[in-house]
């Protein structure tokens, strides 16, 4: 096939250095406060200002993008369509569960059962098998006979059961007892949750929002993981070199893991059922039938990648 230029419909824009950096400062400066309220309490003189400065921040970025910016980085409008707005918050919080999972389940095997580093790399096998199995070629598939909500839904409750599962470590915790069937279970649920989320957040917006979509679902699932993993490190505690303290804080990271993922569930039943409907017409093309030319739903994603497995 042959990509059409579009260089004469979108012009020349200005890069938005305002939006940028505010959403740079913000974001860092969230992580930052989260972070220091882990390794020095909320007391510390550092923490209180570190998220003030996040949020005021935050709160400057949106209102330049809404008032200020002639080509913001994050068109607010993308916000209108509910496949973009719920679609990221439940991918925003199922990056803050996923992503932080390595490094918990790393420092487990590693400081807890006294694995080595090889070791430790061969027992995240089944995660990683298991979740490129179900996500690249079971869940698109399925997407071609089950709304993509249904499967969001499906997977962040098994993912949750997994963490669950998890969550009951100990220092005697054996391989096969307590890592492997969480991690299928966990690997499931991932593979299950996260091919029609992007589905269904990518779907349906303008084809000259489609870069700017893509790029806010993926800002967003990297910054879940950074503050997840700063929230999680503050909610696992800083336990003594004891191994049943440790096993137990890395156990009260799982099981906050697990209900972060039935909220994440929560939120998909408010994903639309189609999975984004149909996005506004492109100005000045607002012809009938041009929003169905140039907008791709996510049960036409699941065919491609079906075909693409194939």
């Amino acid at each position: 096939g042959v990509l059409a230029d579009d260089r004469a419909s979108t012009g020349r824009r200005r890069l938005d250095l305002p939006g940028a950096a505010l959403a740079t400062l913000g974001l860092a400066s969230l992580t930052y406060g989260i972070t220091l309220a882990h390794t020095r309490g909320w007391r510390d003189p550092g923490t209180g200002p570190a998220l003030v400065l996040g949020t005021t921040a935050v709160i400057a970025f949106v209102v330049v993008e809404a008032r200020w910016a002639p080509s913001p980085i994050v068109p607010l409008r993308l916000f209108r369509q509910r496949a973009v707005s719920a679609g990221n918050v439940a991918m925003l919080l199922a990056g803050a569960c996923l992503m932080p999972m390595w490094y918990f389940l790393s420092l487990f095997m590693q400081d807890v059962l006294h694995y080595g580093a090889l070791r430790t790399g061969m027992a995240f096998l089944p995660h990683t098998l298991v979740t490129m199995a179900v996500g690249w070629s079971a869940a698109p598939r399925l997407m071609a006979h089950v709304e993509a909500r249904t499967l969001v839904v499906a997977g962040a409750l098994v993912a949750a059961a997994g963490f669950l599962w998890q969550s009951r470590v100990t220092p005697e915790t054996t391989y096969v007892q307590g890592l492997l069937g969480p991690a299928i279970a966990i690997s499931i649920g991932a593979g299950l949750l996260n091919t029609p989320l992007t589905a269904t957040v990518t779907s349906g917006t303008r084809r000259s929002d489609a870069g700017a979509a893509a790029g806010v679902m993926n800002t967003t699932k990297q910054v879940g993981g950074a503050l997840g993993l700063a929230v999680l490190v503050t909610i696992a505690g800083r336990p003594a070199g004891d191994p049943g303290a440790m096993a137990a804080a890395h156990g009260r990271a799982f099981f906050a893991i697990a209900v972060v993922l039935v909220a994440v569930a929560a939120v998909a039943t408010t994903l639309p059922g189609g999975g984004g409907g149909p996005a506004p017409p492109e100005p000045g093309t607002d012809r009938p039938g041009h929003t169905a030319a140039n907008t791709v739903g996510p049960r036409q994603s699941a065919q491609g990648l079906v075909q693409h497995a194939r």
